[in-house]
C-alpha cells in the first residue's frame, strides 16, 4: 500500500506534553460494532467480560538517552537495541562526526568506543563497564528516551522516571515505553480481576526504531527494526485456554499484540517464544490472536497506525482519529487511549 494512504493532519497542539493525572483520567475511545463510544479509562473493567485475558507487557524502560563529548564535540546517543551485556546499538546525533575506533565520554569513569556504523545514524557501542555495573551508570548519567515529539529542555526530567515507567514494568530492557500501560493503576488492575478477566505478561524490549519515520513510498519496500521479545509457557498456555474456553483475548499495547503475532500459528494459536522479532503488520496481513486491542493514539504515517488500520479498518481508524480531534483527545505517548475491536470480529 502507499504510505499516503495512512496521512492525515495533527496540529501540534494535539500532541500531549504530560500524562493525565492520575493516570486511569485519561479518556477512552471505544471502536466496535456501534460505532465510536467516548469513556474515560476508569470504565475499561466495565467493557471486559468474566473469562477474558488481558496481555500485557512487562518491560522495563532504561534510561537510554546520553549526551557525551568525543573530544570537544558534542555527541547525543540513544540505545536501541542490546548485543550483550556491554554492547548496543544506538542512534547518534551527530553521526557523522563519527568513526570507529572514536571514544565517546559521558561522565567519570563512563565511556564507550564506536565499534562500528550504520545506516540512518546508526551506531554500535562497547561500554567501559557491563551488566548491572552498566544499568547503574544509565541511571546516573541518562535519560528516559523520550520520543522527539515530547519536549523537554534536557534530556528528561525528575517526573519522566515515573511517567515513562508502566505499572507492569519489571524487565529492563526498553527504550521507548509500551504506552497503552501508561495509564493502569492498582485500582483499574483490582477491578478488572474482580471482575474475572485473567491478566498475563509476556516481555517485547520495545526499541528506539518504533519512532523511526517511513521512508519509502510504499509499506512493501520498508524494513521493520527488530525487537527482542519472549511469551513463556505459562503465558502460550493461558491464553489458549482462554480462547478456547471462548473468552477474548485483549492487548494492551502494539507491542503485546506484535509479539503474540510473532508466535502464533496459521490457526492462531499461540506458541513460546523467544527471540527477535521485525513483523510489520499492515492492512491485508490477517490479525490472528487478539479480539480487542487497548493502545494510544499514532503518528500519521507511522507502521503504528498502520497497525490498527490492519486491526480495526483503515477508514475506521481515519474516522475514529478525525472524531478525537473534534472531541479534544490527547494524542501520543502522553495521550489518551483506544479500545479497539478486531475488524472480523464485529
Amino acid at each position: 500500500m502507499k504510505v499516503d494512504d495512512f496521512d492525515f493532519d495533527l496540529p501540534r497542539e494535539f500532541i500531549a506534553q504530560r500524562p493525565a493525572s492520575p493516570r486511569d483520567t485519561s479518556r477512552l475511545l471505544v471502536v466496535d460494532d456501534d460505532g465510536l463510544a467516548d469513556k474515560t479509562f476508569r470504565d475499561l473493567p466495565d467493557l471486559l467480560r468474566a473469562g477474558d485475558i488481558l496481555v500485557c507487557n512487562d518491560t522495563r524502560v532504561i534510561p537510554a538517552r546520553l549526551k557525551g563529548k568525543r573530544g570537544t564535540a558534542g555527541i547525543e546517543v540513544t540505545l536501541h537495541k542490546r548485543d550483550d551485556d556491554a554492547t548496543w546499538r544506538a542512534f547518534a546525533r551527530p553521526a557523522k562526526k563519527l568513526s570507529p575506533g572514536d571514544r565517546i565520554d559521558f561522565g567519570e569513569g563512563f565511556a564507550a568506543e564506536v565499534m562500528a556504523k550504520g545506516e540512518a545514524g546508526e551506531v554500535t557501542l562497547t561500554f567501559t563497564c557491563a551488566g548491572p555495573e552498566l544499568m547503574a551508570m544509565l541511571t546516573r548519567h541518562g535519560g528516559m528516551p523520550l520520543p522527539p515529539y515530547i519536549k523537554r529542555e534536557g534530556l528528561s526530567d525528575d517526573h519522566d522516571r515515573e511517567d515513562y515507567q508502566t505499572l507492569f514494568a519489571d524487565k529492563d530492557g526498553a527504550v521507548a515505553a509500551p504506552t497503552a500501560g501508561l495509564h493502569f493503576t492498582p485500582e483499574i488492575l483490582g477491578a478488572i480481576e474482580a471482575k474475572g478477566v485473567k491478566t498475563i505478561r509476556l516481555t517485547l524490549h520495545v526499541g528506539a526504531g518504533t519512532f523511526l519515520p517511513v521512508k519509502v513510498d510504499d509499506t512493501d519496500n520498508h524494513t521493520m527494526h527488530a525487537e527482542w521479545g519472549e511469551v513463556s509457557e505459562q503465558a502460550a498456555a493461558a491464553i489458549n485456554q482462554t480462547k478456547g474456553a471462548g473468552g477474548r483475548l485483549i492487548c494492551v499495547g502494539t507491542t503485546s499484540l506484535r509479539l503474540l503475532e510473532s508466535a502464533a500459528d496459521e490457526d492462531g494459536r499461540v506458541r513460546p517464544f523467544s527471540g527477535d522479532t521485525d513483523i510489520f503488520i499492515t492492512p491485508g496481513v490477517p490479525v490472528r490472536t487478539a479480539d480487542l486491542l487497548l493502545t494510544n493514539f499514532h503518528l500519521p504515517r507511522s507502521t503504528l497506525f498502520m497497525l490498527v488500520s490492519a486491526f480495526s479498518g483503515l477508514d475506521s481508524m481515519k474516522a475514529a482519529y478525525e472524531h478525537a480531534k473534534r472531541a479534544g483527545y490527547r494524542f501520543f505517548s502522553y495521550g489518551d487511549a483506544c479500545l479497539l475491536q478486531r475488524k472480523d470480529a464485529r
